[in-house]
């Protein structure tokens, strides 16, 4: 007794799914999570990878079968029976596809919003907030509502009742400059303290770079003459790449540096022996 299509086709889909599922849990692709933005994203790109894994599966699998299943027989010469039309299938072929586009469109928009990429478009307060954070940027540019600096991006999130440390990064070629106002350091590298929220508050001096950090999972623009925030907490002590992820001229692969995340003692210890007085006073200058 032959097994009907339709169970033998339930089957395979089955089993497509159970296998995309696997590989997307368990098949790790992405460099180690050091924010609390990278499990949220991480969330989004194992769905993105099972969908993948599954139709790859799928598409690889029925051109398999079809090279086997329908090649040509020693002795045949004429060509293969001619087929037109099928309206069921082309409707589940285009059903499907939309159905996965349409869901992985709405869950990307969804895990953005969790990442604090849309707040600045829905939420007019922290608009504001965001844009006195910046004003004092020379080439910020008024906005049509008033003269406020216009704001791009703003993505990631502070933790709740996490007092945020703010830094001001200046891209240019082929570098990535970094200064903290509160103690009036600057520096070629980036150090934060572990489980404390930083807001990088982002200005270009000349041509667009972008801000890329793969274990925190975050990446922003930096756009000359426009103020651009990057809000993120880190979860794990360590040093990492920063890359500029944006062509920016003949040197834009050397354009690296790294983001050192301390312990909260070793932070404090870095904070003193860079302040400009501890830094005069090593040198044998006046401090006065």
């Amino acid at each position: 007794m032959a097994v009907p299509t339709a169970l033998i086709t339930l089957l395979v889909g089955v089993v497509l799914t159970l296998s995309g599922l696997w590989v997307g849990h368990n098949v790790k692709l992405l460099p180690i999570d050091a924010s609390s933005n990278a499990p949220v994203y991480d969330a989004l790109f194992e769905v993105l990878f099972s969908i993948g894994t599954i139709l790859f599966l799928g598409i690889v699998g029925l051109l398999v079968y079809s090279l086997v299943r329908f090649r040509r027989r020693p002795g045949e010469t004429g060509d293969g029976q001619a087929i037109e039309g099928n309206l069921p299938l082309e409707i589940v072929w285009t059903a499907i596809p939309a159905v996965v586009v349409l869901f992985v469109g709405l869950y990307s928009y969804d895990i953005y919003e969790q990442m604090g990429g849309m707040a600045s478009f829905h939420d007019h307060s922290a608009m504001t907030a965001m844009a006195e954070q910046v004003a004092y940027l020379p080439d910020s540019e008024p906005s049509d509502a008033g003269d406020q600096p216009r704001i791009w991006g703003g993505i990631g999130q502070s933790g709740a009742d996490n007092p945020v440390l703010p830094v001001d990064v200046t891209a240019m070629q082929f570098a990535f400059i970094f200064h903290y106002p509160g103690v009036d350091i600057t520096s070629g590298e980036l150090h934060i303290p572990l489980g404390q929220s930083v807001q990088l508050r982002m200005e270009a001096k000349d041509v667009i770079h972008a801000f890329w950090v793969p274990q925190f999972r975050l990446k922003q623009d930096v756009i000359p003459g426009q103020p651009t925030l990057l809000t993120f907490t880190p979860t794990r002590a360590g040093t990492y790449p920063v890359v500029c992820a944006e062509l920016c001229g003949p040197y834009h692969g050397g354009m690296r540096t790294n983001v050192v995340v301390h312990e909260p003692e070793a932070y404090e210890a870095w904070l003193k022996a860079n302040q400009p007085a501890t830094v005069a006073a090593a040198a044998g200058l006046p401090t006065g």
